[in-house]
């Protein structure tokens, strides 16, 4: 699932919106009354589709609650930002790994307060040992790139 997120294909990989730009993160088409919809693209079919939803809603009702408003739309292909204007611009990017998503969701309290410590620890137990045996696994790729060449 992780390496569909590389910048440039047509999976999302910054966190940006817009009401218009299809590469963004989130997109919220032009306003279109009781058919509105917010359209969430980072997720595919192998996501948990419970906690998913439940910590997308979650996320949402604690914005509302708190007042917060969101940054402003972004409208340019976010894909053609060097480093540099991505740093000046606080556009961030999505988790590139399985470890980096379990490190980033350790650190975010909000998770682990929506869905529990004991859904949190298992999940988060349950996605170390796939990320353990993922990246000890030696692909044919690898030996048929590495046994060769070297």
């Amino acid at each position: 699932s992780y390496k569909r997120l590389v910048p440039g294909y047509e999976a999302p990989t910054y966190m940006v919106w817009s009401t218009s730009n299809r590469s963004t993160l989130v997109r919220i088409p032009a306003s279109r009354g009781k058919g509105t919809r917010v359209e969430l693209r980072s997720a595919d079919p192998s996501c948990n589709p419970y906690l998913e939803m439940a910590l997308c809603l979650a996320a949402g009702l604690d914005g509302i609650e708190k007042g917060l408003k969101p940054a402003p739309s972004y409208d340019n292909n976010v894909y053609e930002l060097n480093e540099e204007e991505l740093k000046q611009q606080g556009i961030e990017c999505l988790p590139a790994s399985l470890e980096e998503a379990i490190i980033a969701a350790e650190a975010d309290p909000f998770i682990k307060e929506t869905v529990g410590n004991h859904v949190f620890k298992n999940y988060i137990d349950g996605k170390r040992a796939e990320w353990n045996s993922y990246r000890t696994y030696v692909s044919q790729w690898e030996i048929d790139r590495y046994m060769i060449n070297y």
